[in-house]
C-alpha cells in the first residue's frame, strides 16, 4: 500500500465523508485537480499553505484505489507531486488525525510512513 497526504479542514472533511467524496478546497477547483503530496513533501505543504490555520485533519489516501484520476505532476522544485483529476472517493482514505499546531502557528505533521 502506498500513501499519499491531504491537509484538509474538519468540517470539509466531515461533509465529505457524509457525500462519499471529496471533491476539492477552493485552491483545487481553482487548479483543475485536487493538489496531494507524499510523506516528504507534506510538512513543507503544512508551513507553505496552511500556517495559521486550525482545525486541520491530515487525510492519508491509499494510491491502489486512484487509478488513472491519479497523476505525479513537476510542481514546488521540479519535484514530483501527485494529483487527483476529479473526485476523491473518501472510500479510499486509510486514516485521518488531528493536525498539531506548534506556537508559530505551523502545522506539525510528524513522521509519516
Amino acid at each position: 500500500m502506498s500513501l499519499v497526504y491531504k491537509l484538509i479542514d474538519r468540517p470539509a472533511w466531515e461533509a465529505a465523508v457524509r457525500d462519499g467524496v471529496f471533491t476539492g478546497s477552493a485552491v483545487d477547483l481553482a487548479d483543475g485537480f485536487i493538489h496531494l503530496s507524499s510523506a516528504h513533501q507534506a510538512q513543507e505543504t503544512a508551513r507553505r499553505y496552511f500556517s495559521g490555520q486550525s482545525d486541520l485533519l491530515l487525510v492519508a489516501i491509499e494510491t491502489d484505489g486512484l487509478g488513472d484520476s491519479l497523476r505525479w505532476e513537476p510542481s514546488r522544485g521540479g519535484d514530483l507531486f501527485p494529483h487527483i483529476y476529479g473526485p476523491l472517493p473518501t472510500s479510499t482514505a486509510a486514516w485521518s488525525r488531528p493536525v498539531p499546531i506548534g506556537a508559530d502557528g505551523t502545522p506539525i505533521l510528524g513522521d509519516l510512513p
